[in-house]
């Protein structure tokens, strides 16, 4: 009769294993370990809760094993005794068992009460909770980077809950596109961007405002995005009002921006309804850093651009009419451009442009007049033609400063020989800064060093090769505030100084 109860045990554990793991959609696996998990809780309260007990239930056959485990020490914990045997008299069971090692004693079979078979029943319950919502997170972990399509559940405080079918989702107001309203059974379209995991479960969280999920509607509506023909490069978003996103396909034959738009813009017309009428500027991206910051300030037009690669910033010169919409309505239009090109952008319109370079020819023909004792005039000739320092006078040769229009020869000859006695009068300054200052020969013998910049990096405390390798390069070349700003050095060369410097950095860390 015990042989035919167990029987029927047996097989009602494999039946119930396999109805719950297809019913929930889990590996049956995880249904046996929570079941052994239930048996063993039940086996503790009949041979004694401070014992280690094991149940193992054959996967095929169904047959539990139950088994009482002993760790063999050297000496008996008081907490733990219950788990444990001496060595000397687990060599009486054992003669080869080792410390660490365990007896494991046979247990016969029990048979669950009912307060017991509950209690077993509790714990089967909550493990396959628990493995269906691990099931359930690692499912959705994976699809970060989807879109997810729900119905609107509840609204709480302004948070919609979204019902996915197997789980829930929380849309945060903030996550929201504003003024777009939902109520109770709408159907809704949005980005996964995170799945939390904690001790109260886990948590879905989508978005309708995030760039991303502009991008991901695009993937569904552009076959050629979706086939990877065209790739989606960056999206700068003002969530419900406008955007702008940049495009690039390596296929010649292919218009990236006409692909998005779409016959009669259908293609961007679906996305731009799906986002409460968000307006949507489609560029060009451009691995030129220039042609594409001109792409994405359209509709404005560009004039000049200036670029300073180090400190991530660029100023935009734009045609005086053209201020208010490269600015756009409360500076809309620069700031998506900025975020799209990741660069920090300063308008300047033509005049103004115009009115800085004419401050900046005063500045240097008033430097010029003041060193070298001219007019006014003769320092303007100089600058316009290219000699916006003392030193580029001095380097020159007589012929070429004799070609300026309005100079003779005697003239020529007096304002060289006056470059070079002040160019020289200043190298023994500097070098009298740098003998009393620097001593580290690796920073003076570094290539493109000059004795006027070892005195400026003197001045400003910069003494080693180390001090100098530290900086960077728009410290040393920055017009207003750089080291270097009145040498007028070229930013290649500087870069190129700078990691010279850091050869020994790497050297040293081999």
């Amino acid at each position: 009769m015990a042989k035919q109860k167990i029987k029927v045990i047996r097989e009602d554990m494999l039946q119930v294993a396999n109805n719950v793991a297809q019913e929930k959609n889990i590996d049956e696996n995880s249904v046996f370990e929570a079941m052994e998990q239930a048996l063993e809780k039940s086996a503790r309260v009949k041979y004694g809760l401070e014992r280690d007990i094991r149940v193992n239930i054959n996967r095929s056959t169904g047959d539990i094993n139950l088994s009482s485990y002993l760790e063999v020490v050297e000496t008996l914990s008081e907490e733990e005794q219950a788990k444990q045997i001496l060595l000397n008299e687990a060599k009486k069971i054992n003669p080869d068992i080792k410390i660490g090692e365990f007896i494991v004693k046979e247990l016969p079979p029990i048979e669950l009460g009912r307060v017991a078979a509950q209690n077993a029943k509790g714990v089967i319950i909550q493990k396959v909770r628990e493995a269906d919502k691990s099931k359930q997170y690692n499912e959705y972990k994976d699809k970060i980077g989807e879109i997810a399509i729900g119905i609107v559940k509840r609204v709480e405080f302004g948070n919609l809950i979204v019902d996915l079918g197997k789980s829930e989702a929380i849309i945060k107001r903030e996550e929201l596109i504003p003024r777009e309203t939902f109520k109770n059974g709408d159907r809704v379209r949005a980005y996964i961007y995170e799945v939390k995991n904690d001790v109260k479960g886990y948590q879905v969280f989508l978005s309708r405002s995030h760039p991303q999920f502009l991008a991901k509607l695009f993937y569904q509506e552009v076959p050629e995005i979706f086939e990877g023909v065209i790739e989606v490069k960056s999206v700068a978003r003002d969530p419900g009002s406008r955007a702008k996103i940049s495009v690039y396909t390596e296929d010649s034959t292919i218009d990236p921006v006409g692909a998005c738009v779409g016959m009669r813009g259908s293609r961007v017309q679906a996305v731009v309804n799906e986002l409460q009428g968000e307006k949507i500027d489609i560029v060009t991206w451009s691995d030129n850093q220039a042609t594409f910051l001109a792409n994405a300030l359209a509709p404005a037009e560009v004039s000049k651009i200036f670029l300073y690669e180090e400190k991530n910033k660029v100023e935009v010169v734009i045609p005086d009419e053209q201020l208010s919409l490269a600015i756009g309505r409360k500076g809309q239009n620069v700031k998506l451009a900025s975020n799209l090109t990741n660069l920090e952008i300063d308008i300047l319109t033509e005049e103004e442009e115009s009115e800085r370079r004419q401050v900046e020819f005063k500045e240097k023909s008033s430097l010029l007049t003041e060193v070298l004792d001219v007019e006014d005039v003769i320092a303007q000739l100089l600058v316009t033609e290219g000699y916006v320092s003392v030193d580029s006078i001095a380097s020159e040769t007589l012929e070429n400063i004799e070609k300026i229009e309005g100079f003779d020869n005697d003239l020529a000859t007096e304002i060289l020989s006056r470059s070079k006695n002040y160019m020289k009068d200043l190298n023994e300054q500097n070098q009298k800064i740098v003998d009393e200052n620097i001593l580290d020969e690796d920073l003076k013998n570094l290539k493109g060093m000059t004795i006027q910049m070892l005195a400026l990096l003197a001045k400003e405390n910069i003494l080693t090769l180390n001090d100098f390798a530290e900086l960077a390069s728009f410290e040393l070349i920055d017009k207003e505030e750089g080291i270097f700003k009145k040498l007028d050095l070229d930013e290649k060369l500087v870069n190129e100084m700078i990691m010279q410097a850091r050869e020994k950095w790497f050297v040293e860390d081999k």
